[in-house]
């Protein structure tokens, strides 16, 4: 794996034919990455609602639901890379998916080193500037994560680890939704089962120490019935 991508990213894997879904998992897993799979669309939108995904490869030609449907489903909620994986080489089906939301085009039969080059590409794209080497920018915030030290226009924030490990996670994937299971699951590295007291009130901590220490738009996001989201550095 290239040095740049955490042993921590998750790959959602959505092929119906057998023999290639099987190379493919059996390939990201042996390089270090967790492996989601679908065999359908249906399963693959579950997974995309429940998981904390960080890129999809996508068939099309899918049972229950097609690939081109489940970019445009996946781009609502979340701009995470997608690779297209398909038999069709018409230029016009490539120019279609790209317009939809797809970031990435490859046709079968492909070479699995490409797709390997291919993936470490887009995540290498999608980290946010200064990720590699330890520090993230994201507007105002700059998060220093060896040091473990938050800065704001210049100045300290006071975090708890569970404060700083969320606005790190949030900093990692901007944009991107989380739920609820996603964000305690990934910071309190236990099972979800359900009380959401525990993450409302560290977010709700968190913001206001952000807008204490005189952040003006409040970054992090609720989308209503899903979860949370940081907002990207240009939005308002």
């Amino acid at each position: 794996m290239w040095q740049g991508v955490s042993k921590l990213i998750h790959l959602l894997i959505v092929e119906d034919v057998e023999d290639v879904h099987s190379i493919l998992v059996e390939l990201f897993l042996s390089e270090g990455y967790n492996v989601h799979s679908a065999y359908d669309g249906l399963e693959a939108a579950k997974i995309f609602r429940e998981e904390a995904i960080d890129l999809v490869l996508l068939d099309i030609m899918l049972p229950y639901k097609s690939g081109d449907e489940l970019v445009k489903e996946f781009r609502q909620t979340s701009n995470v890379p997608i690779m297209m994986l398909s038999a069709k080489d018409l230029v016009s089906t490539k120019i279609d998916l790209l317009r939809l939301g797809a970031d990435d085009y490859l046709t079968k039969p492909f070479d699995l080193g490409e797709v390997l080059v291919r993936v470490e590409a887009l995540l290498r794209r999608s980290q946010p500037t200064g990720a590699i080497a330890g520090i993230i920018r994201h507007g105002p915030i700059v998060l220093d994560n060896e040091a473990k030290r938050v800065m704001l226009n210049g100045e300290a924030i006071n975090l708890t680890a569970k404060e700083f490990a969320l606005l790190h996670l949030f900093l990692q994937h901007p944009a991107k939704v989380f739920t609820k299971a996603n964000l305690f699951e990934s910071v309190w590295q236990e099972s979800f089962y359900g009380d959401e007291s525990i993450i409302k009130t560290h977010l709700s901590n968190l913001r206001n120490k952000l807008k204490q220490a005189g952040l003006q738009a409040d970054y992090i996001e609720t989308i209503r019935g899903i979860g949370y989201r940081l907002k990207k550095s240009d939005e308002k």
